[in-house]
């Protein structure tokens, strides 16, 4: 296998984060790009194909404090992915892979950029593992 197609992954979560699919598909080609000699192109010759949505972007509380405020709140992303791999067909899958993050309080805002960007390298690692694990 020399190249991957990784194709734009929607946001069809029932909370939609305007720049998130952007991020999750930049940071599973910047993963794919680091760790391994696989060259990223677009279009239908590559070797493997990467494809899905967002399909989960939730925000509950995790812990509650004895005056009905949240002490700790999880943000959960959830992703279906479709990988082919055109080379050996017993290594393509269609999985949802699912990572939280915990942060305390309840207001997302000051913390969102940063927990996505840790749960995007989650599950780009999960990602990347089930797909190039046996290499």
């Amino acid at each position: 296998m020399k190249t991957v197609n990784v194709v734009f992954f929607e946001n069809n979560a029932p909370i939609v984060v305007p720049n998130l699919s952007t991020l999750f598909t930049e940071a599973l080609k910047t993963r794919i790009r680091n760790q391994s000699s696989l060259t990223v192109v677009r279009g239908d010759d590559a070797d493997g194909t990467f494809e899905g949505r967002i399909t989960d972007y939730s925000i509950k509380p995790v812990a509650i404090t004895g005056n009905d405020r949240s002490e700790a709140t999880r943000l959960t992303i959830t992703v279906s992915v479709k990988y082919t791999n055109k080379l050996v067909a017993e290594q393509s899958f269609e999985q949802s892979f699912s990572r939280f993050k915990d942060f305390q309080g309840s207001n997302l805002t000051p913390v969102e950029q940063a927990l996505i960007a840790d749960i995007n390298r989650q599950l780009t690692e999960d990602i990347f593992n089930r797909a190039f694990a046996n290499w």
